[in-house]
């Protein structure tokens, strides 16, 4: 076996042995920045979580350096992962870490066996589910405590979230701060992608149903006049039948009452 077939192999049974681990280590930091930034924490209780956000932050430094290590091109694979760079990397984008999560919609619809556009229907539902709650979370502890902001509250944030999203718009709510406006303009990028992903997904299934339910309709007609044929078919070989079976009487032999006899 080539040796960056070796390497394949060995990235790819990393990335499943720790699939489970590292989304459980996501889950963990999602509800640690999440008590942090709604109950607004201070002193040891915020330490606290700053602690477990940084010791999942080193294991997801390390999962990033490991499939760099084993991967067959690295070359290749990095350009492939700038996003994973710049969310280990970059302070701002430390609540993008939490897309991690996604891979337990990924993992739980792949055991569930579910059809092609259910897959998508629940990767992307669950996908700006979690974007919009990392988004209020990181809006509002970049907004809070900035004068002048309209975002004040997690209810707030996540108002502004779900109005931004869905590309709505009101402007009763937005960011004043770059960081928070950062997030919105992601926020902005990624709503757009995935509603479009679940239009357009349930509208495919909407027009495929439809069309099955039409050739099945179609099918049945074909069959119902195939049936018909048939029965006609049968109607006319009994109809002849007894045609044929019918005794000749002497009205018959003479020609019927129509006939004309010689001169």
């Amino acid at each position: 076996m080539a040796r960056s077939d070796v390497r394949a192999d060995r990235l790819l049974t990393w990335e499943r042995v720790t699939e489970w681990p590292l989304i459980v280590a996501a889950l963990v930091f999602l509800a640690a920045y999440a008590w942090q930034v709604i109950a607004d924490l201070r002193s040891t209780a915020r330490t606290v979580t700053e602690v477990v956000m940084n010791a999942v932050w080193v294991v997801f430094i390390v999962d990033y350096l490991v499939r760099l290590a084993l991967a067959p091109a690295r070359g290749r694979w990095f350009l492939q992962h700038l996003f994973d760079l710049a969310a280990v990397a970059l302070p701002l984008l430390r609540p993008l870490r939490l897309l991690r999560v996604v891979a337990l919609v990924r993992v739980l619809q792949r055991n569930a066996g579910l059809a092609l556009r259910g897959r998508i229907m629940i990767y992307a539902a669950g996908g700006a589910a979690l974007i919009t709650f990392v988004a209020s979370l990181a809006v509002l502890e970049a907004e809070r405590n900035t004068p002048g902001t309209s975002i004040t509250t997690f209810p707030d944030a996540l108002w502004w979230a779900l109005v931004t999203i869905t590309t709505v718009g009101y402007g009763d709510l937005a960011p004043v701060t770059a960081i928070g406006r950062t997030v919105a303009a992601l926020l902005m990028i990624g709503g757009i992608t995935l509603i479009g992903v679940i239009t357009a997904t349930l509208a495919s299934w909407i027009v495929s149903t439809m069309a099955v339910e039409s050739a099945e309709e179609e099918a049945a007609t074909r069959a119902q006049v195939t049936n018909l044929q048939r029965q006609v078919a049968e109607l006319t070989e009994q109809i002849g039948t007894l045609v044929s079976e019918r005794p000749v009487t002497g009205q018959d032999a003479r020609g019927g009452p129509g006939s004309r006899t010689a001169d």
